[in-house]
Order: C-alpha cells, then sequence, then structure tokens
C-alpha cells in the first residue's frame, strides 16, 4: 500500500466493539455476544484458595467459582435441579443464610498517620468516621475514575481496614503513598470475612454471639468472639436484607473454627449457605465493580454523586477532575456518553447470571446504544430487572437534576428502549425485548443506605413542594 493509499476502515459493526459508542472509553467493553461457553476452572496455586475454601467446596458442596480478588469464589450451592439459584433467592428472603466472602481482602492502613492518608485516597470525609464505626466508599485515580468501593472500617483511632471489591487496591495504596511519607504500615492482614443475611440473621447471631449484636448501629462494629476466636462484626452486607458481616482474625488458623458454630446456627433456623445474593443486590441498586463500573466510570454516570462531597476541604485523589465533572453537569454539560439507570424488561425469567453484556437498541432507530451490567429476575414484581448503560441524551425527558436521581424518576416519562436477550430468554428468537426505565432501588432495603434515605427525605419534601422540582437541561441525571 502507497503512503497516499488511507489505511483500512475499521468494520462498522465489529462483534467484539459494535455500533455503541465507547469513545469516552481508552479500553472498551468487550461485548460480543460470546454466551456460555460451559468452560470449567482450573483450580491451580496461582489463585489463593480462601480459609473457608474446604468448607465452601467439600462440606457445603458448592459446585461453581469465580475469581474474586485472586481468590476463589463460590458462586452457586444449589443445582438446578434442586432450584438454583433462586431457591438460594428464597433462602435469603425468607429465612437466613451464610456467604464465603473472604474474597473481600482486608487492606490495612495503620499508624500516627493513618486517618491522613485514608483522608487523601477515599473521596467522603474520613475524619467524620468514629472509631468502631464503618462507611462505604469510593477511591477514585487521577481522573475520577472508581477504583474500587469497599466497605471502609475503623476499629482503632489509628488503624482503617479496607474490605475491597473486586480491584486490587493494595498496591495503589502503598504507592500513593511513595514519597508522600505519611506514617503508615500498609499491608494486607490475616482477617476473613463471612456475611450472614436474611430475615433471621439477627437471631442467628444473638444465637452465636449474644444479645450485644441487638445494639450494633447499621455500620457500627462489635469486637466479639465466637467458639474461642477473636472476630469484628458488623451490620453491613451485600443484599438488601437485613444482614451482619463477621471478620474473622488470623483466619489462615480461625476461620474454620469461627464457621462451624455460625452455620449451624444458620441451619437451626432453616437457612443455608448460598452464593453472594446478586439478584437481591440488583433489586436494592447495589453496585458490583467490574460489572456496574471499574476504573473509567465516573461516580457521576453510576449514581454516586452522593460519595462526592461538594464541601470536603482536604485534598484527595481525584478531587479537581470530579470537581470539574460536577460543575459541567451543574451548567448542563453532562460529560460522558452513557448513565446507568434501571430497567424492567419482558422476556422468560433471567434466573442465571449473565454471560455477556447484553446490547441495548433505541428503539426508534433500532440502533445499538448501550448494554445491560446486571440483569435478573424479581419474582416480587415479577418482571426481569437490569442495571443498564444508556445514552444520556435519551434520558433529558426524565428532567432530572444533580440534585434528583435518574433512580428516583419519573415513570410516567416512558423512556423505553429494546434488550437484545439469549433466545433462551427472548419472547421472539432473534428479536429484542421491551424494556422501560424504572424506578431503583426495584425492591426497598432493610436498612436504607445514604443514598436511598436522601431519596425518601426527597419525596417527603416534594408532597409539600407546590413548584416544579426539575429543571430540563440535557445531562443533568445524577443521583445524590
Amino acid at each position: 500500500m502507497s503512503d497516499s493509499e488511507p489505511p483500512q476502515a475499521v468494520e462498522k459493526n465489529h462483534p467484539n466493539h459494535p455500533s455503541v459508542d465507547q469513545s469516552d472509553r481508552v479500553l472498551p467493553r468487550n461485548l460480543r455476544q460470546s454466551g456460555d461457553p460451559g468452560i470449567e476452572m482450573l483450580v491451580s496455586t496461582r489463585v489463593r484458595k480462601s480459609p473457608f475454601f474446604d468448607k465452601s467446596f467439600n462440606e457445603e458442596g458448592a459446585y461453581r467459582a469465580t475469581v474474586y480478588n485472586r481468590v476463589y469464589h463460590p458462586r452457586g450451592l444449589v443445582p438446578e435441579e434442586d432450584g438454583g439459584t433462586m431457591k438460594e433467592y428464597e433462602a435469603l428472603t425468607n429465612s437466613v443464610t451464610l456467604w464465603d466472602v473472604a474474597v473481600e481482602r482486608q487492606v490495612r492502613v495503620k499508624g500516627p498517620d493513618a486517618e491522613a492518608l485514608t483522608n487523601h485516597m477515599i473521596t467522603r470525609d474520613a475524619t467524620e468516621i468514629d472509631t468502631m464505626k464503618g462507611k462505604y466508599v469510593i477511591l477514585c485515580n487521577e481522573n475520577g475514575g472508581i477504583l474500587n468501593d469497599p466497605v471502609l472500617l475503623r476499629p482503632e483511632e489509628d488503624e482503617f481496614w479496607f474490605s475491597l471489591s473486586d480491584s486490587t487496591l493494595m498496591q495503589w495504596i502503598q504507592g500513593v503513598n511513595v514519597g508522600m511519607d505519611y506514617d503508615v504500615e500498609i499491608d494486607e492482614i490475616d482477617v476473613a470475612p463471612m456475611q450472614i443475611q436474611g430475615p433471621l440473621s439477627e437471631e442467628v447471631m444473638i444465637d452465636v454471639i449474644g444479645e450485644e449484636v441487638s445494639d450494633i448501629a447499621y455500620y457500627g462494629l462489635l469486637d466479639a468472639e465466637i467458639n474461642g476466636c477473636s472476630v469484628l462484626v458488623s451490620q453491613t452486607g451485600f443484599s438488601g436484607e437485613k444482614g451482619f458481616e463477621i471478620y474473622v482474625r488470623d483466619a489462615s488458623e480461625n476461620a474454620e473454627q469461627a464457621w462451624d458454630p455460625v452455620m449451624n446456627a444458620v441451619k437451626d433456623y432453616g437457612g443455608r449457605q448460598i452464593a453472594p445474593g446478586h439478584h437481591r443486590r440488583i433489586a436494592a441498586g447495589i453496585l458490583s465493580w467490574g460489572q456496574d463500573m471499574d476504573h473509567e466510570t465516573s461516580p457521576f454516570q453510576v449514581n454516586l454523586a452522593y460519595q462526592v462531597p461538594d464541601d470536603k476541604d482536604a485534598d484527595y485523589v481525584g478531587k479537581e477532575a470530579l470537581e470539574s465533572q460536577r460543575e459541567q453537569i451543574e451548567t448542563g454539560q453532562y460529560p460522558f456518553n452513557h448513565k446507568l439507570v434501571g430497567l424492567k424488561m419482558a422476556g422468560e425469567p433471567i434466573r442465571e447470571y449473565a454471560p455477556d453484556f447484553w446490547l441495548v437498541s433505541n428503539p426508534e432507530t433500532g440502533d445499538e446504544c448501550g448494554y445491560v451490567t446486571s440483569p435478573w429476575w424479581n419474582p416480587e414484581l415479577d418482571t426481569n430487572i437490569a442495571l443498564a448503560f444508556v445514552p444520556a441524551d435519551k434520558l433529558a425527558p426524565l428532567n432530572t437534576t444533580l440534585d434528583d436521581s435518574v433512580y428516583d424518576i419519573d415513570v410516567d416519562a416512558d423512556v423505553e428502549f429494546q434488550v437484545h436477550l439469549p433466545d433462551e430468554y427472548a419472547d421472539e428468537m432473534g428479536e429484542p425485548v421491551y424494556a422501560k426505565v424504572a424506578n431503583v432501588p426495584f425492591n426497598e432495603s432493610v436498612n436504607p443506605s445514604a443514598r436511598e434515605q436522601a431519596k425518601l427525605n426527597a419525596r417527603e419534601d416534594a408532597e409539600n413542594w407546590t413548584y416544579p422540582r426539575f429543571r430540563s437541561e440535557p445531562g443533568c441525571t445524577e443521583l445524590t
């Protein structure tokens, strides 16, 4: 080819990169619809076995796994012929369940400057977290992309634990501290959490630990012992149901000894071990790092604007970029192509994990314009629900602002899309199904988060308002 000849054009609808506009990403999502090839997971020493591994896989019969934070993670305990994931959902929402979540690796920042470094890493104000309290936080890079969204615990005045979602963080914190010389130690510690989730979780915890667990506030902490093992207990979880997390100290030695009485109590109340309840966390609007957000996602795209306070004086990583994004949004210039919303979808019940980011199209043009990140069937609503990225400019009819939420929409706006489900879920083979933007959370949480509580308060305030709540600039669509 001569120098004057133009380069060969990229195929317009390449299967790994269809017509969905991902021009605002450096690394586009792979949107090829490959399906589930039925592969086998190799168990090797390159991926860590958690201290609960033998309990989950050999004793309780977990039959499949994924890898989360480079640790094997049990993701199925009830076989499909016995009811599968929806049987696990039934246990979670009607009784009580135990989850092996040792994959939530614990990174400890400890020392005289622990608060100062932590405050420099997170968008929220670490100085407002009291000892023996926790908080849901995010950490961003210099561009405002979300690196991790851990639960942050403060068991001591000079000590914070980052209970990680699925992305490496310890090296990032260590790297940020290079040259800054904060007087801290930064290590992963030998602590493994399990979650007890469901309506009867408090009864289980009382049997295992004692009546004092009833006094733990939401995101509060309690030092306790289980079967002679030192544990830290929090009232938190990934389900939207009532629940607790038990952080087993010296887990390589104590994990199984602490697990047994908890598992026995769960079974005494008619419960069982299950995989983490993604069906329920989607209904609660709880996000999953890697699915619903990643390092190229801004909190303003995924309804986490409340994590970016406008009154935090201290500098933190990403502050300049996030303040610039906020300013653009407040002037009606939404700086991203896509926005995360909730969808209610037609189709056959989705009772399994989606192996692909299913494509979303514009029903008016048929053009692919977005993708589903987290879909599932919701029995209470008798419909499929999903979190999905859709074009921000398509949301202008919702007339929301930074002070309100795309999740908290005017359902009469009838913002519609089509979702290209696999044939096993489609109403008609090869044809997309109808979807409509919907309020999230689809099912309210037992313990509303700060985001949910703000929405509830806003709804109560709105009942007394006699003038319009919203303005109509395109792109002003973020949640507080």
